[in-house]
């Protein structure tokens, strides 16, 4: 495993559509892991292929608390159901959050390392960083929907409240 260079905007790579994965062997294995070591270090909760440079559809996201992390594999959006407004930031956009409206739940389709098939439905916090890291593989970027830039004081505001709610 090797923790790779993330890809920071504005590489072309981050904008173009990831092409399927077809191929599940070895070489898919060591990107996933990889994508995990890099994500984890950046102190990221997701990563998508094209964030390292690989412009293969294969996503990961892990929001700890003792769950095993999300390996979506050719992952396809089958519905969606409200919406939710949130803050968002990106490993490939250092330094800038925003406010950003998704749908509050997501059933997606997808593949696991090893190929296998699954569905999953996810709601709040996760179905956010689930699709976060879809529009990745769709070259589709979070700065383009953001409503709302927060500035540096806004986010000092937001960790301190959050110190003090643990």
């Amino acid at each position: 495993m090797a923790i790779r260079k993330i890809v920071e905007h504005p590489s072309p790579i981050l904008s173009r559509p990831a092409r399927p994965v077809t191929d599940f062997g070895k070489g898919l294995q060591s990107l996933l892991d990889d994508m995990y070591e890099t994500m984890i270090e950046a102190d990221g909760i997701g990563i998508a292929a094209p964030q390292v440079n690989e412009g293969v559809r294969a996503a990961i996201v892990d929001l700890g608390e003792g769950q095993e992390p999300i390996w979506l594999i050719n992952p396809e959006v089958v519905a969606t159901g409200g919406t939710d407004t949130d803050v968002e930031g990106c490993l490939s956009f250092p330094g800038l959050y925003g406010e950003v409206e998704r749908p509050y739940s997501v059933k997606v389709h997808a593949q696991d390392r090893d190929g296998s098939w699954y569905e999953l439905e996810a709601e709040d916090y996760e179905a956010r960083a689930i699709l976060h890291e879809i529009d990745h593989l769709d070259g589709v970027l979070f700065d383009s929907k953001i409503i709302r830039i927060l500035t540096e004081e806004e986010l000092e505001e937001m960790a301190a409240e959050g110190e003090e709610e643990q």
